[in-house]
């Protein structure tokens, strides 16, 4: 039976999502980057507030809820679409919850991905997509780089459809776009996060080993 620890690292994960919403909000790599290169450009970084903005998240589960959390302490204006997302919970996060993705792409300002890998999930922000989006939205896909087709990401930005686009898992292509925020997999990149994980790992052991009882399976028939 293999377990895992589903719980060790959200919180890092949602404090994660935050810090890449504000920084695709002001420019922040791009502004460290020109001061490291001994320019001033202050007026090439006109950014944005996220008070008062929509924040759309695809995927409601532990991070998801927990980014909601957060942004709604920002003041942000919540929506969302997750099918396996009941409507108590989304009620409970304050989260105004679509059956169908294109109304929720068509009011974001921002949006942020917290979804699994899957035959579903895979290209699911796609040409037509992107089309649906506001100009000048901003997107942060803490998911895998799969769910978002790279051809129509390279389009969405070049057109300024897109206005910034951060990734924590990117692939070569994606990470040498103008525009994209490309960060190497640090949602768990926590000290705290990986104490956790060792935690829950040797609760799972310990609780097997005096019960018999398995908490966090994922192959148990």
């Amino acid at each position: 039976i293999v377990c895992n620890a589903p719980n060790s690292n959200v919180i890092s994960a949602a404090e994660h999502t935050m810090a890449l919403l504000l920084a695709a909000a002001r420019h922040i790599p791009e502004a460290s980057a020109s001061m490291h290169e001994g320019q001033w450009r202050r007026a090439d970084f006109m950014g944005s507030e996220l008070f008062g903005k929509t924040l759309a998240i695809f995927g409601l589960g532990r991070v998801g809820g927990l980014v909601a959390e957060r942004a709604a302490a920002f003041g942000m204006n919540l929506i969302g679409h997750d099918p396996y997302c009941s409507p108590e919970r989304a009620l409970h996060l304050g989260v105004t919850l679509y059956d169908d993705m294109a109304p929720v792409l068509a009011q974001a300002d921002f949006i942020t991905v917290h979804l699994p890998r899957t035959v579903s999930t895979l290209g699911m922000f796609g040409a037509d997509e992107f089309a649906a989006m506001k100009d000048g939205v901003r997107i942060v896909n803490l998911a895998r780089g799969e769910l978002v087709d790279t051809p129509a990401l390279k389009a969405a930005l070049d057109s300024g459809k897109c206005a910034a686009y951060v990734t924590d898992f990117p692939n070569s292509e994606t990470a040498a776009m103008e525009g994209v925020v490309a960060i190497p997999h640090l949602g768990a990149s926590t000290p705290e996060s990986e104490d956790n994980c060792a935690m829950m790992a040797a609760r799972e052991v310990k609780e097997y080993l005096d019960n018999g009882s398995i908490i966090n399976s994922v192959n148990l028939p």
